[in-house]
């Protein structure tokens, strides 16, 4: 007796196996864009058209308010080679690069206690403290530095009650330092929190059964597993320093010129050259993106141990 096999199951398993490719319509091609539209029509209403114009005023000299818009060359980017404007960007790195350093050394002590020595029930309450001059305005807080470090301010108040000399701060480098480093020490606590959370322990047990020195697994473990939250807290803490404005201003004292402040007084102040403040801001973007590009590249790296 015969069985006759259905002439759809004799089929070859090559033939079985191919599938036909998927034909993609209109919508499905248009969809991504439709979804990317707001938020690239956004960034180029509010960034990309304001970066370009900012490039093209800086390729005009001396330009006011209400000039022709004419380029005619890069003297403006041969100005800021002057002693004087070098200088002022001189002062910009050093406070920005001491910022960075001085948040370092305080927030990884500190991010490291929260995230593996603070209670566990106590952990997100305390976090929420230290984080919490972060809800009130930067104006505000720099105020509060003005109020402390004056010279009749509570600072002073305490030494002179101790019988020690008062302290002339306001209006220093030193006051600078103090007030940019407040303001922007929860960013590095918070990103190193983030990462020492998740710091393996076992690593560090291992290392001490192997006769490492603290110093040693320090340096050996515990670093290369949070290097990057280091990196990018870092330069986020270098790129917020190096545009401060309110912080020099306020407490720096004319003596204390950054490139934001004298981007200020290009635009706004008595000289009212659009052309060199816009030659300004073009080195400051610049400077701005190597620093993002950089977070790029080794945000997401991972260490070798």
């Amino acid at each position: 007796m015969s069985i006759q096999i259905p002439r759809s199951q004799t089929s070859s398993p090559d033939e079985s196996s191919v599938v036909s490719p998927r034909r993609y319509s209109l919508l499905d091609l248009l969809q991504p864009l439709l979804l990317l539209a707001p938020a690239g029509i956004w960034l180029l209403l509010l960034l990309v058209l304001p970066t370009l114009l900012i490039v093209e005023l800086s390729l005009v000299p001396g330009i006011r308010p209400g000039d022709v818009v004419i380029p005619r060359g890069i003297d403006n980017y041969i100005r800021i080679l002057d002693p004087l404007y070098l200088r002022v960007l001189g002062r910009s790195l050093f406070f920005a690069v001491s910022t960075t350093i001085i948040c370092l050394l305080l927030g990884f002590p500190i991010a490291y206690w929260l995230a593996q020595m603070a209670p566990k029930r106590w952990q997100n309450l305390l976090l929420i403290a230290f984080v919490l001059p972060l809800w009130t305005s930067s104006l505000l807080r720099c105020y509060a530095w003005i109020t402390i470090l004056r010279p009749t301010g509570l600072l002073n108040t305490v030494l002179t009650s101790f019988g020690l000399p008062s302290l002339d701060v306001l209006n220093s480098t030193f006051a600078v330092i103090i007030g940019m480093t407040y303001s922007l020490l929860p960013y590095m606590v918070l990103i190193l929190y983030a990462s020492l959370e998740k710091l393996d322990r076992r690593l560090l047990e291992a290392a001490a059964d192997l006769g490492a020195h603290p110093a040693q697994a320090f340096w050996k473990v515990t670093v290369p597993q949070t290097f990057t939250a280091i990196a990018v807290g870092s330069f986020l803490v270098f790129i917020s320093g190096l545009g401060d404005f309110i912080n020099p201003e306020l407490l720096g004292g004319a003596s204390s010129m950054t490139v934001a402040r004298l981007i200020y007084n290009q635009f706004l102040g008595a000289t009212q050259n659009w052309g060199f403040g816009s030659a300004l801001s073009t080195i400051l973007i610049l400077a701005v993106s190597i620093a993002i590009a950089l977070i790029i590249k080794f945000g997401g790296a991972t260490p070798t141990r």
